[in-house]
């Protein structure tokens, strides 16, 4: 009986020793580091596929504004009194010279009596001079006076006539304030937006700086514009002619069209944000814009009909299954697919040299480090992103944004493998982008994510 335990004691010393044995260890950590590497890309995950399909896709660029007339003019006084009466309401149609007040003349009329007198004077003193000058030209024909005193009535005659002008000019002024400036009137043939008087009120002329706006008149509320605010990095989107889209909250369902009308030089500064006014000129048949609402613009910068659509989150998928080298070697074997002959050679030959080059500094990098080292390895690799990951999401400003660029698109093949295809893709609204594969496609589904 002690033979058989000290047997069994014996047996077991052996197999610890076994297990412990440091090159037993490293064996079995290097088959684990393969067994966890080699895999294939066959996949049992649960995944949400999108199909591809064909549609119309629109990229634009947005942003708000405020509706409000092409053309307003300001109505002031052109001289200082008391509004006696007002002719015309808010919204009322009016037409050019027609009289939206009168302003009271009382003090005028009085002023006109008093420069009337003057003018009467003065004429009568100039017809007295004249008369004094011809007689005293006349004698200093005959050398009965001297040439200073003839020259002293011409100077007589020339005040007399330049007070007689003084005085006529200012009747006249007077009169043209009683029968037009008194009265104000449209200037524009539109519809009264703001009144700001009343009966009663006393307003200052229009060339005296406290001078206020009496009332505010629409040339045409049928056209009206938009002023839209574009940032800095949109703006070179933007163009004369371009076709605009835009809603509003007050009719939510309605959607309303434009076409950009100008884009101002001048930037606007604000918070440190940079933008600039974009004019759109819409119509208003209907009446249903009113000036100061607001609205939601979409500028239409790209347009394409019937293509194919995938959803942008297929581009974005990247298989959470494969390690970087698997996705790295099958995202280059499908690019070859999109090469002739001599490219897939030249392309074959750079990946084996960069391949061999970036073993050749793992080795090096790796001498000395022993099971640390192996244990380590990988991290050359992931320095390779794939090409189907964040690297192609990037996007970049100004005209080279717009550029296609090839994507990775992620699907189950037949053998219940995961496989990629590189598409070349187009324009995007944000939520689909247009692709062009290798043929037409039409239903095929690509990945969207993985379940969890």
């Amino acid at each position: 009986m002690k033979k058989i335990v000290n047997r069994k004691e014996g047996n077991l010393h052996k197999a610890t020793r076994f297990f412990i044995n440091p090159l037993n260890v490293f064996l079995m950590m290097i088959a684990a580091f393969f067994c966890a590497c080699s895999g294939n890309n066959s996949t049992t995950a649960s995944y949400e596929f999108s199909n591809v399909r064909r549609g119309t896709i629109e990229r634009t660029v947005s942003s708000s504004g405020t509706i409000n007339p092409i053309a307003t003019v300001r109505v002031l006084p052109q001289m200082s009194g008391k509004v006696e009466e007002v002719y015309v309401d808010y919204n009322d149609s009016v037409t050019r010279g027609t009289i939206l007040a009168r302003l009271n003349t009382d003090m005028l009329r009085l002023t006109r009596d008093r420069q009337q007198a003057s003018v009467q004077s003065s004429r009568a003193n100039y017809e007295l001079q004249q008369m004094n000058y011809k007689t005293q030209e006349a004698l200093a024909e005959r050398n009965l006076i001297s040439d200073y005193e003839l020259r002293q009535s011409k100077t007589a005659l020339d005040n007399s006539a330049a007070n007689l002008a003084t005085a006529e000019a200012d009747l006249r002024t007077t009169e043209t304030e009683i029968n037009q400036y008194a009265y104000i009137t449209a200037p524009i043939t539109g519809i009264v937006l703001d009144r700001n008087v009343n009966v009663g009120d006393t307003v200052v002329g229009g060339s005296n700086s406290n001078s206020a706006t009496m009332f505010t008149i629409a040339e045409n509320l049928r056209e009206m514009q938009i002023e839209a605010s574009v940032g800095e990095l949109d703006v070179s989107s933007i163009h004369k002619g371009q076709d605009v889209r835009f809603t509003l909250e007050s009719l939510p369902g309605r959607r309303f069209s434009g076409v950009v009308d100008n884009v101002r030089m001048v930037p606007v500064v604000s918070g440190g944000m940079v933008s600039y006014t974009v004019l759109i000129s819409v119509e208003n048949r209907d009446g249903s814009l009113m000036p100061g609402m607001t609205c939601a613009v979409d500028f239409i910068v790209e347009r394409s009909e019937n293509i194919l659509l995938v959803a942008n989150a297929a581009l974005r998928y990247t298989p959470t299954s494969l390690n970087a080298d698997q996705i790295s070697e099958m995202v280059f074997n499908a690019s070859l697919a999109n090469m002739n002959e001599e490219q897939r050679q030249a392309a074959v030959i750079a990946r084996t040299q960069a391949s061999q080059n970036q073993n050749r500094n793992q080795n090096s990098s790796n001498q000395g480090g022993g099971i640390a080292s192996l244990m380590g390895m990988g991290g050359g690799t992931r320095m390779m992103a794939p090409q189907g990951g964040a690297g192609n999401t990037r996007q970049t400003t100004g005209q080279a944004r717009n550029a296609p660029v090839m994507r990775n698109l992620w699907y189950v093949n037949g053998e219940g493998k995961l496989d990629v295809v590189q598409v070349l893709t187009g324009i995007s609204d944000g939520s689909f982008t247009e692709v062009f594969l290798p043929d037409d496609n039409d239903g095929r589904q690509f990945i969207l994510r993985e379940r969890i």
